[in-house]
């Protein structure tokens, strides 16, 4: 299951960064398998956030569907980041990670405090990139590497090479999405 998480999930990133609607199915079917790997190991928040990410599908396909055609063809549709969701961003990351870190305490995770972290912290990049905010790939790359370091410290071997190249590929992203980018009207 691993290993078909990792191809769906490096699949899914391919498209992400060419920002291809068909990238939302994969989400999908990469967060399914996310969540029996995750749900094996006990580590329960990032379970739940692939949860997150299969409904995220949903909305993403939606949301990106409507930008696609405010821009020419073969540009990335961007939104601006504003002051206001910054600031409701670090809120959520605080008082989500704090809240986090108590449940999972409750349920037995083994690394409550990183799995929270990253948890809240990939819930807001996930908010971001279906906004189309260029920014969301800065937190990805936090997030991917904390990830791979969760992952190799419970001996997930292939989660941790997924998540490796998740963060080059969130690199890449970034100036990709600086390159080909153009705004959409909100």
């Amino acid at each position: 299951m691993e290993i078909f998480a990792l191809v769906s999930g490096i699949l899914f990133l391919i498209l992400e960064i060419r920002q291809h609607n068909l990238m939302w199915l994969l989400q999908a079917i990469s967060g399914v398998a996310s969540v029996i790997v995750f749900c094996r190991q006990g580590l329960y928040a990032s379970m739940g956030l692939n949860v997150y990410y299969v409904a995220m599908a949903i909305w993403g396909y939606v949301q990106w569907k409507a930008d696609s055609g405010s821009v020419d063809s073969g540009a990335v549709h961007l939104r601006k980041l504003s002051g206001a969701v910054v600031a409701l961003s670090v809120i959520a990351q605080a008082v989500g990670t704090v809240l986090f870190i108590y449940v999972l305490r409750l349920l037995g995770d083994p690394m409550s405090g990183l799995d929270a972290g990253v948890t809240v912290l990939s819930i807001v990049a996930t908010w971001w990139l279906v906004r189309s905010y260029k920014e969301q790939w800065i937190l990805w790359i936090l997030a991917d590497v904390l990830t791979a370091v969760m992952c190799a410290s419970q001996s997930l071997w292939w989660m941790c090479a997924l998540y490796a190249f998740y963060t080059v590929s969130a690199v890449y992203g970034f100036f990709y999405w600086r390159r080909r980018g153009e705004y959409v009207r909100d």
